[in-house]
């Protein structure tokens, strides 16, 4: 059984647990849903209802569609207290994700708790831009792979590919393994703790990676307290601070990978608005060609694709 996480579809529990069916002493399931809404409302979460369902079927281990068809089935105080803590956290802005242990992407489901950054839908034109320029067998590494979302969703992909998942965080790379483990692509994916590509150059596989792909910090440090508290108060800031001008790990990122690169190795890496103008330039000064710039789903310059020139 999978975890739907998208707002618009129907979500499951991840891990599947047995089923829990209320029979007496308790309150019924459309009377809970209605004060559970009331509270996430009053608490500014923007679908409450859809939320508070979603935590409910996850308690219940059971889809949001039984819900329904259990609508008058009384549950036990034991479910309800459950079901109230999560919600109390939710209503602290605790990202849902985290509650129920799951995220979807590129229509998979993924294991996420507090070490990991919530993958995001935007993050899948990396996947979409490395599908365009990764052809055969390859060597790809992905750096600061948190979930190991990118690396899964490439490894189910392009089968002769060998990724190299990599994150200065070993917290993270726990997570990242059990996602690839179970996708069943974890004998194509080698996993390392290192900063940036430092485990790599220059002692092992120099110049002979074909793509390297990230999602890096790209947040500047000043802004992450202005974002919401589910980003700025939860979210791992490893994974988001990108310094003065969210632009010190790109750098040097794009300054590294030709120690890693063969000649025309590409580099593909998501980016936050405004940093296009800064990132072309740094790509030419270092000796690259920028091919290709993607744009997201709001129209914002998200994924920049440069070639090193051979």
């Amino acid at each position: 059984m999978e975890v739907k996480i998208e707002d618009d579809k129907d979500m499951e529990s991840f891990p599947m647990r047995a089923d829990r069916k209320g029979k007496v002493g308790g309150r019924p399931i459309q009377a809970i849903l209605q004060e559970a809404t009331g509270q996430l409302g009053l608490a500014g979460i923007e679908n409450p209802r859809l939320e508070a369902e979603v935590l409910l079927a996850h308690v219940l281990k059971i889809s949001r569609i039984e819900l329904f068809i259990r609508w008058d089935e009384e549950l036990p105080e034991s479910v309800s207290r459950e079901f109230q803590a999560l919600l109390a956290r939710r209503a602290r802005r605790e990202p849902l994700a985290y509650l129920i242990g799951a995220r979807e992407f590129w229509s998979l489901n993924f294991l996420v708790n507090r070490d990991v950054l919530i993958p995001r839908p935007e993050t899948e034109f990396v996947i979409e831009a490395a599908l365009r320029y990764v052809q055969g067998a390859a060597r790809i590494i992905d750096v600061g792979t948190g979930s190991g979302n990118i690396a899964i969703c490439l490894a189910k992909e392009l089968p002769k590919v060998h990724i190299y998942a990599v994150d200065i965080s070993w917290a993270a790379l726990v997570v990242a393994r059990q996602n690839a483990a179970y996708h069943r692509v974890a004998s194509r994916i080698t996993f390392l703790q290192s900063d940036l590509v430092s485990a790599f150059a220059p002692r092992f596989f120099s110049k002979l990676i074909d793509c390297l792909v990230s999602n890096p910090p790209y947040i500047s440090s000043a802004e992450i307290a202005t974002l919401a508290p589910e980003i700025s108060v939860f979210e791992p800031r490893l994974a988001l601070d990108g310094g003065s001008d969210g632009l010190d790990c790109l750098r040097r990122l794009i300054r590294e990978s030709k120690g890693v690169l063969k000649a025309g190795g590409r580099v593909i890496l998501e980016m936050g608005c405004g940093q296009k103008e800064a990132l072309v330039r740094e790509f030419q000064d270092q000796g690259y060609e920028v091919e290709e710039i993607v744009a997201d789903y709001a129209g914002i310059d998200r994924v920049i694709v440069a070639r090193l020139d051979s």
